[in-house]
């Protein structure tokens, strides 16, 4: 099983770099990074896990600047956006920002995308909420093309450019996996027509087992090998790891809040305290 660390890098708490340290120095493999370009003040499309909506949400650093920080202060962790908005987000420009951290990190880039969930910041970058996931998957799949091919090219419903050149291109090849965040009834298709990786968070405990199954046997039928998953968001309890664990995750992610670096480093040091438990099992 391996282990990572998910926080909203915010103006307010322990810069990107030194918490990067942290993070490598405990041993785990990850780092985490959400995406909110803003907050609209209406809030009208209600927060999915209740309540009123944490101030980190509207103070988060741009991810991929918070993890050009973190890639410069540590030399095996692997950096991953959990998850990118990139329906709000233009296609040709994060190319270009996803090769160059992951050409800049030595290949240590994970890109997790996802189609959100608020509705007016959606429109307020003009985004249909109706059509984001197709215009998810245009988007992925630009950027593919941008990465692997010299002069690329892309015409889909949503997105569409005549050839362009566009350098550098990712160190891993032929591209960073791309995990699909998500947990709704249409998540596996979107994972097996352009994903790499699955990252859900909102599946119900008796679901998972077999819906990781399903993903399974679905890539075995497609000629695909073993698809990793990642749960995002877990219980910092050991029966929680073990549950994840035996529904078959190959990665498992702990939320921790935005505090100073005092309150960050007891917070890992929990965290660590639990996998080196789990692990030595």
């Amino acid at each position: 099983m391996k282990f990572g660390i998910a926080i909203f890098p915010t103006d307010y708490a322990v810069d990107p770099g030194t918490l990067a340290q942290m993070v490598e120095e405990r041993g785990f493999e990850s780092l985490w990074f959400p995406e909110h370009t803003h907050i609209p003040a209406s809030r009208k499309t209600p927060y999915p896990a209740g309540g009123d909506l944490p101030r980190e949400y509207s103070h988060t650093y741009d991810p991929f600047v918070a993890l050009s920080f973190a890639a410069a202060a540590t030399e095996h962790l692997k950096l991953a956006t959990g998850i990118c908005l990139i329906i709000e987000r233009d296609p040709i420009t994060t190319a270009k920002e996803v090769a160059s951290i992951d050409r800049l990190s030595g290949g240590r880039f994970l890109f997790g995308v996802g189609a959100g969930w608020n509705r007016e910041e959606m429109e307020n970058h003009g985004t249909d909420p109706d059509r984001r996931f197709g215009l998810m998957r245009e988007r992925v799949e630009a950027m593919k093309a941008i990465w692997t091919e010299e002069g690329a090219e892309y015409h889909g419903k949503q997105v569409g450019f005549d050839p362009i050149w566009s350098w550098p291109k990712p160190r891993q090849p032929p591209h960073p996996p791309i995990v699909i965040g998500g947990s709704g009834p249409k998540v596996l298709d979107r994972v097996l027509a352009y994903g790499d990786e699955w990252m859900p968070n909102r599946v119900p405990p008796d679901d998972l087992p077999g819906r990781i199954e399903e993903l399974q046997k679905r890539a075995a039928d497609a000629g695909r090998g073993h698809i990793p998953v990642t749960w995002s968001g877990a219980k910092p309890d050991p029966e929680e790891v073990e549950r994840l664990t035996e529904a078959g995750c190959d990665r498992i992610t702990f939320y921790i809040r935005p505090e100073d670096a005092g309150q960050t480093e007891r917070s890992l040091d929990r965290k660590a305290e639990l996998t080196a438990l789990a692990t030595s099992d």
